[in-house]
């Protein structure tokens, strides 16, 4: 099958390009000025942006065990939806993602219900428990990228050191969710005046701080590939930077709602502004954009953790963690930081394709002749307004509903294959 995208500006080598662009058997086949082929399907941009697809190396799919909050379904029409074609599922289901059959359980529920590409990310330790090293060859030789406990933290720094040496036998990359119980406690919002104020527990900086510190410690002697992820502490930034000062394989991730938003977001109980780091403050959210801006941090991923309103629709302290991003990742970004020019579109687009691809070392992530043609179209001159009637997740917990942001996903394309369209 052959489309022809027409009347568009396509995103080649970060730059924006008035061209057309034809897709043949799935694969970007030509990009020029003018297309003269037959096509079976012809897609006018109408003047959109044509951009890679987005890439998300963090999100939470809840399937199986969690169904109730998502499923592999839902949540890929939800990426879909927000201009995504791949997805990278974390391994905190139930049962936990820490053996060969829940790989390929995944892998197979993805093939046949899957609007993008899901690659799964296998437990670091048994049952995630931070007891045991989990079966990382086993999942690896069945299709896995990476290794996590994400949403919880490996506190033995004995055992986690065999992990990652383990690991790096394998040449498996570690993506850890840095967190000290003892020094988080039962904290809610992140420690300081908003704190205070509301009367809530905090959860200081130092609590990410300290196992970051370690963890790049333990991955230098065992020689492993450490991200870290949804990094939000300015001190957190500088272990990092010296990190790779002196060359050590170590990455991180940001999320979007720590590049926009601070624990000033929780003055008003709202649960949708609960979630793991919490939101900190205003110093540490700039200290987030301008790593960014300087390419410290290596890409931008959602931290996609669907809760049901059940679930959120109670006391603060008693409220999971966590809130949806798929469907308003670019968006809010775009609005809030890139129309203002805090930041460049070029950063925005390749912090969400090309440098997430290389992190995991994905496919993807450019446009460019050859590739599978993954593809997202949006207009930057439209508006979205989130509402939870439009919301293609099963769960609505974002502190975005209601609320109008510049621009709008008008296709997504895996393959060559529609998998949405605005309607």
């Amino acid at each position: 099958m052959k489309t022809i995208i027409k009347n568009a500006l396509i995103y080649l080598d970060g730059k924006l390009e008035r061209k057309e662009l034809l897709i043949d058997n799935k694969r970007i086949a030509q990009i020029a000025d003018t297309i003269f082929d037959k096509a079976d399907q012809i897609i006018d941009a109408g003047g959109a942006c044509v951009f890679p697809g987005f890439i998300d190396i963090h999100a939470h799919l809840r399937d199986p065990g969690q169904t109730h909050k998502e499923d592999i379904k839902s949540g890929t029409q939800s990426a879909a939806k927000g201009g995504y074609t791949l997805v990278c599922a974390m391994p905190n289901t139930d049962p936990v993602t820490d053996n060969i059959a829940s790989v390929e359980y995944i892998q197979l529920r993805a093939k046949e219900y899957g609007s993008v590409r899901v690659y799964v990310i296998g437990a670091l330790t048994k049952h995630s428990l931070g007891e045991e090293i989990s079966e990382m060859a086993t999942m690896k030789s069945g299709g896995i990228v990476a290794v996590s406990d994400d949403g919880k933290c490996v506190q033995n720094a004995r055992l986690m050191l065999s992990c990652l040496r383990y690991a790096a036998n394998f040449d498996i990359p570690v993506i850890i969710h840095p967190e000290d119980y003892a020094l988080a406690g039962k904290g809610q919002i992140s420690a300081g005046k908003v704190a205070t104020r509301t009367g809530l527990s905090g959860i200081p900086g130092l609590a990410e701080e300290v196992i970051i510190a370690r963890d790049i410690m333990l991955a230098e002697s065992a020689g492993a590939k450490l991200h870290i992820a949804h990094i939000s502490t300015a001190r957190s930034l500088q272990l990092v930077r010296e990190a790779k000062e002196r060359g050590l394989p170590v990455t991180c991730e940001v999320t979007p709602h720590h590049l926009v938003l601070t624990d000033e977001a929780c003055l008003n109980f709202d649960t949708n502004t609960k979630m793991k780091p919490p939101l900190r403050s205003e110093s540490d959210r700039l200290a987030c954009v301008q790593a960014l801006n300087d390419g410290l941090i290596d890409c931008i991923a959602t931290d996609h953790a669907p809760h049901a309103d059940f679930e959120k629709e109670r006391e603060f302290d008693h409220a999971p963690f966590g809130i949806i991003g798929f469907e308003t990742a670019f968006g809010i970004l775009y609005d809030r930081l890139v129309k203002t020019k805090v930041i460049e579109l070029s950063t925005l687009v390749d912090n969400l394709s090309k440098k997430p691809a290389k992190v995991l070392n994905l496919p993807g992530g450019e446009i460019k002749i050859g590739v599978k043609a993954d593809l997202t179209i949006i207009d930057l001159n439209a508006s979205t307004t989130y509402t939870k009637e439009n919301i293609l997740s099963k769960s609505k917990n974002t502190p975005w509903i209601d609320q109008t942001i510049a621009s709008k996903v008008m296709y997504t394309i895996k393959s060559g294959i529609i998998t949405y369209k605005d309607q």
